[in-house]
């Protein structure tokens, strides 16, 4: 009996507790227990740095998903935001930085703040991207003298941004290396917008194209990184295929749309982070649009705030008439007086009253505080305080200029 037990191996617990550790044994200890660590501390800053809750936009209804790598990888710089812009459009943006860790972690913000701060001045995609590229390549550029024996995660990172319009219902998109989206429409059939791929993040001095898409009334935008689509066994062809397939399954909502793809793609960890962001866009019909082409003729002023107070009416906002129309005024005289070509009022209901005057100059107005003599140059200031906000926006054939003005329904 003694040489039977003597023979028999012992438990793996009883080893470790009767055998002292070698020094092997505390050093893989102290990495596991670093690793653990800065995993940790990575995902907290990723977390931190994307958006904590639906973005809620009259314009588009939108749900996310982040996934961390599992497996013992560590979390990378997968991103997403909803941005919203003036003329009730929104922006979505979707990207994915190179590397793992807390350096993934932290390009991934820097990115994310400045696409922010892109899309405040109202770029279009293309030129987004191109501003994007440009700051990421300085940003190298400063650091080149110091190596430190890795690429930077800017560097070669990847981002898709949109713009939806919903008064037209297009979408303008343009990407860096980045997975094109998928459209649903609402019978069902989906499939992968074609549009052109510029090259990814950081390389420089290389353009950028937009495609314009129609988005029909009640269709889905699929925005997500390359982690969703390939595994071991899955190439990207068919991660498409399986995509479209799992988004045309039932759910009751958004988010749970986002769990079925999640749950039917990556049901088990993966080595690489996943970021999905859903987007139904609405348009925007007569109710709650209206527009006027005005004549280059300084008489027109008065129809024009008569036409947006006579809409405010049928609207039941007759309590913003005087707001609205001081607005009116003071864009359609500086429009009839510094810029050229047709001229254009648009009002647009939403959560709050957007007034638009677009005209054909290039020449975007500035706000300047007016001498106590000086005849004119208060227009733009009493724009920008009986209103929520303005700016300028540049189009292909001209600017408008734009006020928001918050609304007080019952």
């Amino acid at each position: 009996e003694r040489s039977t037990e003597s023979s028999s191996p012992k438990p793996p617990w009883q080893t470790a507790r009767n055998q002292p550790e070698t020094p092997l044994d505390i050093h893989r200890g102290i990495n596991a227990r670093r690793f653990t660590r800065e995993r940790g501390i990575a995902l907290a800053l990723q977390r931190a740095l994307l958006p904590r809750e639906s973005t809620v936009h009259p314009a588009v209804e939108t749900a996310a998903r982040y996934l961390p790598a599992g497996g013992g990888a560590q979390a990378g710089g997968d991103w997403f935001d909803v941005v919203p812009l003036p003329g009730a459009r929104v922006g979505l943006v979707v990207g994915d930085v190179v590397g793992h860790g807390i350096n993934a972690s932290a390009t991934m913000g820097r990115l994310r703040t400045a696409v922010r701060t892109l899309a405040d001045i109202d770029l279009p995609p293309e030129e987004l991207l191109t501003h994007l590229d440009d700051i990421i390549t300085h940003t190298a550029g400063e650091h080149g003298g110091e190596p430190t024996g890795e690429i930077p995660g800017d560097i070669g990172a990847t981002c898709l941004y949109a713009v939806y319009d919903p008064v037209s219902g297009t979408c303008s998109l343009a990407r860096a290396g980045h997975p094109a989206p998928v459209l649903i429409h609402p019978d069902g059939t989906s499939g992968v917008i074609d549009m052109p791929c510029g090259p990814p993040l950081g390389l420089g001095s290389l353009p950028f194209e937009a495609a314009d898409v129609i988005v029909p009334e009640g269709g889905l935008l699929a925005l997500f990184t390359d982690g969703l689509l390939t595994t071991r066994d899955r190439d990207v062809d068919e991660g498409c295929s399986d995509l479209c397939s799992a988004l045309a399954l039932p759910a009751t909502s958004l988010d749970a749309l986002c769990d079925t793809v999640l749950d039917t793609l990556c049901p088990e960890p993966h080595a690489d982070d996943v970021t999905l962001l859903l987007a139904r866009p609405c348009v925007f019909g007569e109710d709650r649009l209206a527009s006027w082409d005005l004549p280059s003729n300084p008489a027109v002023v008065a129809d024009a705030r008569r036409l947006a107070a006579e809409q405010l009416a049928l609207w039941g906002l007759a309590e913003a008439a005087f707001v609205t129309q001081l607005v009116v005024s003071e864009l359609v005289t500086n429009a009839m007086r510094h810029a050229g070509g047709p001229i254009r009022l648009r009002l647009i209901k939403g959560e709050t009253l957007i007034c638009e005057v677009s005209d054909g100059s290039s020449v975007s107005p500035y706000l300047r505080r007016a001498r106590v003599f000086d005849e004119g140059g208060r227009g733009l200031f009493m724009v920008a305080q009986f209103t929520k906000r303005w700016g300028t926006r540049y189009t292909r054939t001209g600017k408008t200029i734009w006020g928001e003005q918050v609304l007080h329904m019952p």
